[in-house]
């Protein structure tokens, strides 16, 4: 056993001990337990106290759990929740896990098959989780590992996958580890994250110098000074990371969000995003998931994320960019239109397709983009929805949440879900709210679209049922896309089934003028539900006529 006295930056007096089995960060001024994973404070060192701080960086062994989902369930739609601002289940005014088991049925309903969680490990923000304390732990505010053991049962039981965000790239600075590295080189965990004696000159990562000084040496930090990165030339970094990776798939979890994956390696001023390092270990990572059955992993890639949706790097990766131009193709732009028919002529079939997300970057609530035009709101709904790629509802995006324009940064986009009218709880608590609820919760709220066959709610529904109940849209081919106008159409094409997309983006009626269709070939309509069949002619040309702002979906009669 290694025994290293230290201080904490701030005067607090630091004890730890290293062993094969875990680190002991024993802190003054009686700070409680901070247990993660099955470390218990009977494990400690003789004459440590069981109120010390524990954070667990042994090995965990593979135990693959088998897989209760159906094969193929991430092709599917998923809906991104942000844990605290999804369901609060005691009136604290914090969403917990507790709360979103509650509304799992919901979810159901919707036709969902996979949730993806916002950062539910313990952080050091109060607020998104990114800044994380412990890789192994719940955020208290959120409940605790049975809690989340009750979700995946119940989501399971429901044919529900969960999959989570792990923050790979970086901690907070007040992790205890980066305390402990803060101590100087002296300390065990000083090379764990990435130093610099010297003050590094010439670094710009979005208009801010990534280094920060101390009495130690300079840390680098992607996203700032409060969360330093780790330093993943460290094999011994890496290897944690993958105990906690298996330390949650062992539990049974479906999968991962892995965070911010082309920065985990930096090799220079010039040469720091998106480097062949991440790129390699995204690979590994990816590799170690999907060693579980019917796992999946989907990256945050901005650079370049078509490369990282590659088999061999992560398999599946967030489509920044189309959400854009699906956006603009809603308000009728045609360039945008074109855009959108295009992206799959080339885009691997497993990108990540959304409209908005957790971050400012990506854009605005879609309210807010399209300014409430409910129309123009379906056709961007329908757009990724139906397209090929695995779609990422952003929660309350089903019924049209408005942000909160006032807050600054991603603030906007997180406000309480929108389950009910109450202008000042919105169903979301029975308690204060941490944050202000959606200033349109008074309509556009699931209570009351439940009610109405012509809400955002039901159409989403519709777009749903139609992905889960033809297998064409969920896995199909994408073929023959063509622009005419403002009118956008293509196939989708599984063995026996085609399914026929067309859509007007168009103030205007249109007719499509379809080519190189079987002779004579029927199309059933099955969205909307009640329309007549149309068929090709002996030439296989086939006119399809739209109302302005609509979706048309057929199916080809076998």
């Amino acid at each position: 056993m290694n025994f290293f006295p230290v201080h904490v930056p701030g005067g607090f007096p630091l004890l730890e001990w290293v062993t094969a089995r875990s680190v002991w960060v024993a802190m003054g001024f009686g700070l409680g337990l901070f247990a993660s994973g099955a470390s218990q404070a009977a494990d400690a060192p003789a004459g440590v106290a069981p109120h010390n701080v524990v954070i667990d960086v042994s090995p965990v062994p593979e135990i693959r759990q088998p897989s209760t989902l159906q094969s193929g369930w991430q092709r599917g739609a998923f809906m991104e929740v942000f844990v605290r601002a999804y369901k609060d289940s005691n009136g604290d005014g914090v969403g917990d896990l507790k709360g979103l088991t509650q509304q799992l049925d919901y979810l159901k309903d919707l036709g969902v098959k996979g949730i993806w969680l916002m950062p539910i490990t313990a952080s050091a923000d109060g607020d998104h989780g990114y800044a994380t304390t412990d890789f192994r732990a719940i955020e208290p505010a959120y409940g605790t590992l049975e809690d989340f053991d009750e979700l995946l049962r119940q989501a399971h039981a429901r044919g529900i996958g969960v999959i989570m965000d792990y923050v790979i790239n970086h901690s907070a600075r007040t992790h205890p580890l980066f305390a402990s590295a803060q101590t100087g080189p002296a300390s065990p965990f000083y090379d764990w994250f990435v130093w610099e004696k010297e003050t590094p000159a010439g670094w710009d990562i979005w208009g801010k110098n990534p280094w920060t000084s101390t009495p130690q040496g300079n840390y680098f930090g992607t996203f700032g000074p409060h969360m330093p990165d780790f330093n993943f030339r460290n094999p011994a970094v890496l290897a944690y990371h993958q105990s906690s990776l298996r330390f949650w798939l062992n539990r049974g979890l479906d999968g991962y969000r892995l965070d911010a994956v082309p920065h985990l390696v930096e090799n220079s001023a010039k040469d720091w995003n998106d480097q062949p390092e991440s790129r390699r270990l995204t690979g590994e990572l990816t590799a170690l998931i999907t060693a579980y059955p019917r796992r999946h992993v989907v990256c945050e890639a901005t650079a370049n994320p078509q490369v990282y949706a590659a088999s061999d790097i992560c398999g599946s990766a967030f489509a920044f960019g189309l959400e854009r131009n699906i956006v603009k193709a809603a308000k009728g732009d045609k360039k945008a239109i074109r855009a959108v028919a295009d992206y799959f002529t080339t885009a691997p079939q497993t990108m990540a397709t959304f409209v908005g997300n957790h971050d400012i970057f990506a854009g605005a609530r879609l309210w807010d983009q399209l300014r409430g035009n409910r129309a123009q709101y379906k056709l961007a709904a329908a757009s990724y929805l139906l397209q090929p790629g695995t779609p990422f509802i952003y929660y309350g995006e089903e019924v049209g949440m408005a942000g909160l324009v006032s807050l600054p940064g991603d603030e906007p986009l997180r406000a309480p879900m929108s389950w009910s009218a109450d202008s000042q709880r919105g169903g979301f608590t029975t308690g204060n709210p941490f944050r202000p609820v959606a200033p349109n919760v008074a309509r556009y709220n699931v209570a009351a679209q439940l009610a109405d066959p012509h809400s955002l709610l039901s159409f989403y529904k519709s777009m749903l049922s139609l992905r889960n109940t033809l297998p064409s849209l969920a896995s199909g081919s994408y073929d023959a896309p063509k622009v005419q106008g403002r009118v956008m159409a293509y196939r989708r094409t599984l063995g026996a089934e085609t399914t026929l997309v067309v859509t007007n983006y168009g103030k205007k009626s249109a007719i499509m003028r379809l080519d190189q269709l079987a002779a004579g070939a029927q199309f059933v309509p099955v969205f909307p539900n009640g329309g007549k069949a149309v068929a090709a002619n002996a030439q296989g040309a086939l006119n399809v006529r739209l109302p302005a702002q609509s979706v048309r979906v057929y199916a080809l009669k076998t």
